[in-house]
């Protein structure tokens, strides 16, 4: 690795990154892609807080070891165990600290944002969360912070007065900020997307949208159809955008009679998702069976975990 880091070296990036290659290193797209945190976070990790120190390569090229890897999920552990992610070098290189109890930066963040939402400011919910996305990973954010953030949300929205107002103001904002993300996103990949569609009769699912987040986040482009499709159009849809897969979220019940005429000559896997699975567990623990390429998962972070087992993303 030394050769790597002298002055001396005129070679081509091609060649120091063969080099590299070859000593076992692993540049920053393969560790993003391992460990599922991007390429921005583990910049801002090293930069802001030291947590990851990589190699360089003579051209600046960071280079990561299997050690750094195994860091880097160390830091995960700690992150979705509610510690902020300032506190977390501490706690990697002072092992006594592990023992001490340590602030839950998760339950400070979704406070501000549930004072946003009550209050209708855009701009300290949008600033928060841009924060919070340039230093956690997608899925440690949507798990620590969005998804119970939208439980706290519904439990407020019960008989409240004005619920409905902010759950409007915030469906509408969480599907602008996720949809921009996923467009700019889309521009970047040229492969098959996945086709994601809103199968329930309730406007502006925001589990469907961070789904479709975690999705996109994985480099999988995203198509989003917040609308159901009728009998017959689905497969239409299939045969113009060729997805890789397609996923029917639904927060409510279905219905199931209707479901193998709708992924009729939908040749390419399938997955239902959301409450709904809970709703019909038994019905489509049984039609899993007789439908092919079928898959089933309660909420987003289960849906993201079987598309990446299924090879989907």
């Amino acid at each position: 690795m030394k050769e790597l880091l002298d002055s001396s070296a005129s070679e081509d990036l091609g060649a120091d990154f063969k080099k590299a290659l070859d000593e076992g290193w692993l540049p920053i797209r393969e560790v993003a892609r391992l460990t599922g945190v991007n390429a921005v976070t583990l910049r801002a990790w090293e930069r802001r807080y030291g947590l990851i120190v990589p190699q360089r390569t003579p051209k600046g090229h960071r280079l990561f070891s299997s050690d750094h890897v195994q860091r880097i999920q160390t830091i995960l552990t700690w992150l979705n165990r509610g510690v902020a992610v300032s506190q977390v070098k501490q706690l990697l290189d002072t092992p006594q600290a592990f023992s001490q109890p340590v602030e839950n930066d998760w339950q400070r963040l979704r406070q501000t944002l549930l004072m946003a939402v009550t209050k209708l400011t855009e701009r300290p919910l949008d600033d928060t969360i841009n924060q919070a996305m340039a230093l956690y990973p997608p899925r440690t954010l949507c798990e620590q912070l969005l998804l119970p953030l939208l439980a706290e949300l519904e439990q407020r929205w019960q008989g409240q007065f004005g619920a409905q107002m902010e759950r409007v103001f915030f469906y509408s904002w969480l599907r602008s900020k996720f949809g921009a993300r996923i467009y700019h996103n889309n521009r970047q990949l040229h492969t098959p997307p996945l086709l994601l569609i809103n199968h329930s009769d309730r406007p502006l699912e925001p589990h469907l949208w961070l789904t479709a987040w975690l999705v996109s986040s994985a480099d999988c482009p995203v198509e989003v159809f917040d609308w159901p499709l009728p009998v017959g159009e689905l497969a239409v849809a299939v045969d113009y955008l060729q997805p890789r897969g397609v996923l029917l979220y639904s927060s409510n019940a279905i219905n199931l009679s209707q479901l193998p005429k709708l992924l009729n000559n939908v040749n390419c896997p399938k997955m239902i998702v959301g409450p709904t699975v809970c709703i019909h567990h038994a019905e489509l623990s049984v039609t899993t069976s007789e439908i092919a390429d079928l898959y089933l998962a309660e909420d987003p972070l289960l849906a993201h975990q079987a598309l990446v087992q299924c090879g989907l993303i």
